[in-house]
């Protein structure tokens, strides 16, 4: 079956980049509908052509989901791609493409409506006898709040029930924690989700991030391909990543994925997808966290360790095809490490940084791949996140993509604006690291107060 030979590509940065290159390997053509910040953007610049759809406000352009479907419309494409962030876990846009005929690059409207509420989506994976997090059903204030706690047991955490991605998250240790935060966590998930919902999750002070990948089709075969590790973590948001994971055993490996996939074929996904998991260290346990209905971030260390082009599968499921693996097929060859590059200045706290690129040189090298929008010369805007590069590097060993991850970051050329390399430079010499000693608390708690940087990660 093919349907698509051409795509409308709605996202921006890195993203656009990787999903114009998968589909130019599989002869399709490209629109990218880009914003008046990025008319001379990388990804303009290789799609077969632009389309402006509206200003540099997300909110008057990528966030707009009747100008992206009259983007595609009016440009002839069959279908969308949305990339990860701003439409991509937002039903409104599956519903739109069925609606006027477009092939929809994810999954379903109904996939996307179950795992985006947090709570269903916990009370999905507890029917598919998948361990959760100890928790609360939505509290509507303080009171309910202060109540589901004492059940849960403290710390807790509050969390935004209509969202993910690290947002509308806070920590309490007593009901006075609660007090204090309530309408603080509420007002952020607002914010980010147009949602203020939220629900009281137990906290556990010493786990790690993983989370596992998945490939479903509309067939109902669905695939893992291994977990990737992401406890490198501040305020919520991952730094740095790494598949496989160093701290799990090939048992509890293998339980992490019979439990992703339990919870993928619970609600018939399709397309690619990720099952993430709190990992309890003290008591060696995992818990059900949240699924991710849409390419990650952080998906290029699963596909150096596989060889899976995950982009490519994304669009070819969504093209009506079957998933081409077996879980037979699928092995895990090696480790891999991605660092995330940001236009962020270590002496100001962290703080995102605008202006234009006079320096650009990425690294080469055997081992190493650097995902990227940028170039000489190209003016980093104010308007969005501030990664400007993922570089990512895979060994035969976790020693040897580490040392290969050094290489490449004291290669990189970077001038004009601030970044993030110095930082991910430290954490690659910091012993803790190199011996997986850490939690998704270490970096917040014990590596930056003792490092010169002012602020936090990136």
């Amino acid at each position: 079956m093919k349907r698509i030979s051409q795509v409308l590509v709605a996202n921006r940065g890195e993203i656009a980049v990787r999903i114009i290159r998968a589909c130019k390997d599989l002869g399709i053509k490209t629109v990218l509908a880009v914003s008046q910040a990025d008319r001379e953007s990388l990804a303009a610049r290789m799609a077969d052509r632009t389309v402006c759809i509206g200003s540099a406000r997300p909110a008057d352009s990528y966030l707009k989901t009747e100008s992206v479907v009259a983007a595609a419309l009016g440009t002839g494409s069959q279908a969308i791609h949305p990339g990860y962030g701003f439409l991509s876990e937002q039903a409104q846009l599956p519903e739109a493409c069925a609606r006027f005929g477009l092939v929809f690059i994810g999954p379903t409207a109904d996939n996307i409506r179950k795992m985006g509420d947090k709570d269903l989506a916990r009370r999905i994976a507890r029917d598919a006898g998948v361990p959760t997090i100890p928790g609360s059903e939505v509290v509507s204030n303080c009171d309910e709040a202060i109540r589901a706690a004492e059940k849960v047991g403290y710390p807790v955490l509050l969390k935004a029930a209509g969202g993910g991605g690290g947002r509308g998250i806070v920590i309490a240790a007593d009901p006075m924690g609660i007090k204090g935060k309530f309408d603080i966590a509420s007002s952020e998930a607002i914010a980010a989700f147009g949602d203020g919902r939220l629900y009281v999750e137990h906290y556990f002070a010493n786990c790690r991030h993983i989370e596992v990948q998945v490939l479903g089709d509309h067939l109902g075969h669905i695939v893992h391909l291994g977990e990737r590790d992401c406890s490198l973590q501040r305020r919520y948001q991952k730094v740095l990543e790494e598949a496989p994971s160093p701290v799990v055993t090939p048992e509890l490996r293998e339980l992490a994925a019979s439990m992703a996939l339990a919870v993928g074929r619970s609600i018939q996904y399709e397309s690619v997808g990720t099952v993430e998991f709190i990992f309890d260290l003290d008591r060696q346990r995992f818990y059900f966290m949240e699924m991710n209905t849409r390419i990650q971030v952080e998906h290029p260390v699963t596909e150096m360790v596989t060889g899976v082009d995950l982009v490519k599968e994304q669009i070819l499921i969504a093209d009506g095809n079957p998933v081409r693996l077996s879980q037979a097929d699928v092995k895990v060859s090696g480790h891999s490490i991605e660092c995330r590059i940001n236009a962020e200045s270590p002496e100001a706290e962290f703080r995102p940084c605008s202006g234009r690129i006079t320096d650009w040189a990425v690294p080469v090298g055997a081992g190493i791949r650097v995902d990227s929008h940028c170039y000489p010369g190209y003016l980093v805007p104010p308007y969005y996140d501030s990664l400007i590069a993922k570089v990512i590097t895979v060994g035969d060993s976790r020693r040897q993509a580490i040392e290969r991850m050094k290489y490449a970051l004291g290669n990189f050329t970077v001038s004009g604006v601030p970044t993030t390399i110095p930082l991910h430079q430290a954490l690659l010499d910091d012993s803790d690291f190199i011996d997986a000693r850490v939690n998704t608390k270490w970096l917040e708690a014990s590596f930056m107060p003792v490092h010169p940087f002012s602020g936090a990660a990136a």
